[in-house]
């Protein structure tokens, strides 16, 4: 679900430029009906669309132990940011 309120508080769950994975994530957290949000989407636009610069997925703080939860179990724990991770 992504959040249309961006003022709630978040965290950084990820931070990646592969634009499959971006969207699987995206899928993961929307099944588990987790709010979030992709920063960084409009950079590309700076950069000249070359995919150099990050995309961070972030997480209401009350849901990033889930969201990393739900991360781990699809195999995909490796890509959750250092502070994230523990």
């Amino acid at each position: 679900m992504r959040l249309k309120d961006t003022s709630l508080a978040m965290k950084e769950l990820l931070r990646t430029n592969e634009p499959v994975l971006l969207s699987y994530v995206s899928a993961l957290l929307e099944e588990g009906e987790i709010g979030f949000m992709v920063a960084d989407l409009n950079m590309s636009v700076l950069e000249g669309s070359i995919g150099a610069l990050p995309r961070r997925i972030l997480v209401e703080n009350e849901r990033i132990g889930q969201a990393r939860s739900i991360l781990t179990e699809a195999g995909i724990g490796h890509v959750i940011s250092d502070e994230q991770k523990g």
